[in-house]
């Protein structure tokens, strides 16, 4: 196997870094039903949503015409859910995670980029204690701005020449694709396929051998 060489490994959150929907499941239906609405959400039918910006998956979920009472109750969702990651004692993170981290913090640089809303990678740091391994993250909420334009922000801010980042959904390659970045496949997580990729890897600690 060819490994990769790069200056910079960008990390997208759900379903690369951590997996939280057994956490959220329950924050998401308490939220739907104090906005009045009788939503299921199981750990699979998060999964399917997660990597899509908030307005996305309101969109997809919320069935209510009004957009802005949808919107309001993704902001609920997201309220209910970072009070409940707060208050959980279950490490959702990936087995591994912390020692493939810590080697590959020696040989390059590491950096966040997600579609998720503001404070929940500073959610990440804190819960993790894992700061100190990170250059420089950004978000969605942050900014307002899509993956892939956040994906060449944090590129060019932060002058990586050979930048690779490591998603697991089909968006996340995307997004790689738009922002001219090469894309490796953590198939661990939540997507089921993807239509190319630079590597592929099944346990977050395959990371460690694919990159040089």
């Amino acid at each position: 196997m060819n490994k990769i060489s790069t200056d910079g490994i960008i990390f997208d959150m759900d379903g690369t870094i951590w997996d939280n929907t057994p956490v959220f499941a329950a924050s998401w239906e308490r939220a739907c039903k104090d906005m009045g609405y009788d939503v299921k959400f199981s750990t699979d039918k998060l999964k399917g949503l997660f990597g899509k910006t908030m307005t996305d998956i309101a969109d997809a979920c919320i069935p209510d015409e009004d957009p802005e009472k949808r919107y309001a109750t993704l902001k609920l969702c997201e309220e209910y859910e970072m009070e409940d990651l707060e208050k959980t004692d279950i490490d959702t993170t990936y087995p591994g995670l912390v020692e493939t981290l810590e080697k590959l913090s020696k040989r390059t640089k590491l950096y966040i980029v997600s579609n998720c809303q503001a404070g929940y990678i500073e959610t990440f740091i804190r819960r993790s204690g894992l700061g100190y391994l990170f250059t420089d993250f950004i978000c969605y909420g942050d900014n307002g701005l899509g993956k892939a334009d956040n994906i060449k922000g944090l590129v060019e801010k932060n002058n990586i020449k050979s930048p690779v980042y490591l998603g697991d959904i089909q968006s996340d390659k995307d997004a790689c694709k738009q922002a001219g970045v090469d894309f490796i496949w953590a198939a661990y997580g939540y997507g089921k396929s993807i239509d190319s990729y630079v590597a592929k890897i099944d346990d977050i600690k395959e990371l460690d051998q694919v990159i040089a």
